[in-house]
């Protein structure tokens, strides 16, 4: 296989499609990521993770902050690439690149499209409660995630995955499913479908109003919430004015006041049952166990959360 291959990236979901390429000794000709930026603290600058995998293996690199400007459409001409794969990577591509690559831009997206276009796919598809989600191989077109598919495979979502241990799950399918797509693709095999339009479900990007728990939900969609946001950027709520965050949680056949606890152990009433947390974290500390965290932070049976 001779195709010369644009991989755009960013990150670490991105990672194990850019190790399968290279594993599969294709011919990467440059790697595209986000800019490198200032640490949490500002002490260092820190390379994305596809930067990082891209340079342990000799790739040429390249980190524009925008690619809406004529310098960086007279790179990419240059470049001259047959193929271009796209793994979350940041930005949306524009449209006048999308002519300068042979065989087009291929994206792996992480849902079964139609369903969860859009920023984020796999947290949508937990605080849904959707019971699969998966891979679309796709190509890139004008419109959001919105192009016709090539490929696409599913898997169950239970109720012990949060969005960090969905997320690998999927990447590691879609790393495996790109491999099968550039075959086809470089034998003229590959068929692409139009998406059922009617049927697009648009996956919002997470917002701060998505991270406070609402106690008048049913217990099931609190802990969805939860799941969906492990292990960024967490669900919250307030008590004594600190925003507390829970990182795992069960539902408990228990009914009470909404937002009341109803035991000594950070059981917590909603709409229909209760949820009992596991795993919780108050600001600037660790996460702990609910029984270690309550050995020093008191919430008393009866207390009213936010």
């Amino acid at each position: 296989m001779s195709l010369k291959i644009i991989f755009m990236g960013t990150p670490e979901f991105a990672v194990p499609t850019l190790k399968a390429l290279i594993k599969e000794k294709l011919n990467i000709i440059h790697v595209y990521t986000q800019p490198p930026k200032k640490s949490n603290r500002g002490l260092k600058i820190e390379k994305t993770p596809v930067h990082l995998e891209a340079e342990k293996n000799n790739l040429k690199v390249h980190h524009p902050g925008s690619l809406k400007n004529e310098e960086e459409l007279n790179f990419f001409k240059e470049i001259n690439p047959d193929l271009v794969i796209v793994v979350a990577y940041g930005q949306i591509i524009p449209e006048n690149f999308l002519n300068l690559s042979k065989k087009g831009f291929i994206n792996i997206h992480a849902s079964l499209l139609p369903h969860w276009r859009g920023a984020a796919p796999i947290q949508r598809a937990i605080m849904n409660g959707d019971k699969f989600t998966g891979i679309s191989i796709m190509k890139i077109e004008k419109g959001l995630d919105s192009g016709p598919v090539m490929l696409s495979e599913k898997i169950e979502i239970n109720n012990q995955l949060n969005y960090g241990l969905l997320s690998d799950q999927l990447s590691i399918l879609g790393s495996k499913l790109i491999i099968k797509a550039i075959d086809l693709i470089d034998k003229n095999k590959a068929k692409f479908e139009e998406q059922d339009h009617k049927k697009a479900t648009h996956a919002k990007k997470i917002t701060h109003e998505d991270e406070e728990i609402n106690w008048n939900n049913n217990a099931d969609k609190i802990v969805q919430q939860i799941n969906a946001l492990n292990p960024t950027p967490g669900a919250c709520f307030k008590f004594k004015d600190e925003r507390i965050k829970i990182w795992k949680a069960e539902v408990i056949d228990q009914k009470g006041k909404m937002g009341t606890t109803l035991n000594e152990n950070l059981l917590i009433a909603c709409k229909d049952f209760a949820i009992q947390v596991l795993e919780i974290q108050r600001p600037g500390k660790k996460i702990q166990k609910v029984k270690e965290f309550l050995l020093g932070y008191k919430i008393p049976k009866a207390s009213q959360i936010f």
